[in-house]
């Protein structure tokens, strides 16, 4: 399994992101090849540090435009692994939503304190497989600090945290490394923003610093 180092490095860096980049879709099927057909048409790269835990918090940066959400479903067919995403309940309020819940999607109200994180645990738990994405800054428009949600899920649920990423200037999406998280959530995500650092969203002015708030 690919990792940081504890001065925030990749172990084994085969790529500019810290694991090796797919030859070809680990998933059969007709969405996985038209997935990877359009991915290699676009002159991307999906990126998997494995092996992937069966039970895993995966954050997502940066995250700054809709493309994300596109490149980042193609990305989950080619790899063929049943990864559980976090999106905004405004989106399971349309005609499409039983596509959002078909394709991984729990929606959440970020504007209220609904016990996510321990509706979440519950799910790990009473889970042999689930691994769940989570964009930390919790909107596309720029923030200065991400939520800390993830990471207070992942300590309690005792599992690995995934730096998932997509960088439009290398044309590369998805998981570079693992890590564990430990007690000291400041460390944990001084850690990460080694990794994302120079990883280069849609629209890099909406991409706010990694860290958390105080």
């Amino acid at each position: 399994m690919t990792r940081l180092d504890t001065h925030g490095s990749v172990t084994d860096p085969s790529t500019n992101s810290g694991a090796p980049a797919l030859a070809a879709p680990l998933a059969s099927g007709i969405l996985a090849h038209l997935a990877w057909r359009l991915i290699g048409l676009a002159g991307w790269r999906v990126v998997l540090a494995r092996p992937v835990p069966g039970k895993c918090v995966i954050v997502f940066y940066p995250h700054t435009s809709n493309w994300d959400f596109a490149i980042g479903l193609c990305a989950k067919w080619i790899v063929g692994i049943d990864f559980r995403w976090v999106g905004k309940n405004s989106l399971f309020a349309t005609p499409i939503a039983p596509l959002f819940r078909r394709w991984g999607g729990i929606p959440v109200d970020r504007g209220e304190s609904t016990g996510f994180v321990g509706q979440m645990r519950a799910a790990l738990d009473a889970h042999d497989d689930f691994r769940l994405v989570i964009t930390p800054e919790g909107t596309r428009s720029r923030v200065e600090h991400w939520r800390s949600g993830f990471w207070h899920l992942a300590r309690e649920a005792r599992v690995p945290v995934g730096l998932g990423f997509i960088d439009y200037a290398r044309r590369e999406v998805g998981i570079g490394a693992w890590i564990e998280v430990g007690d000291d959530a400041g460390a944990d995500v001084a850690r990460m923003a080694a990794f994302y650092a120079g990883r280069t969203g849609r629209r890099p002015e909406l991409a706010g610093p990694v860290r958390l708030k105080g």
